[in-house]
């Protein structure tokens, strides 16, 4: 498994569920979180390989800004 964290421009549990659907369909994912409190709102993904490309294209998809760290 691997673990990736991504800096991101989501604000609230809104922002979150409006992401949901994109990450949810990405298949390879095993889990995802975002970290509100963290100012810099750190989504953390958990897959059995990178899916880095995927995560980054889906949020941004969505409206978001997203870096990996």
């Amino acid at each position: 498994m691997e673990t990736l964290r991504f800096k991101t421009s989501l604000k609230c549990g809104g922002c979150v569920r409006t992401i949901t659907p994109g990450l949810e369909s990405l298949t390879n994912i095993e889990k995802w979180s975002v970290d509100l409190e963290n100012p810099d709102k750190i989504l953390e993904v958990t897959a059995p390989a990178d899916v880095a490309d995927q995560v980054i294209e889906s949020v941004k998809k969505a409206g978001f800004q997203i870096s990996r760290l």
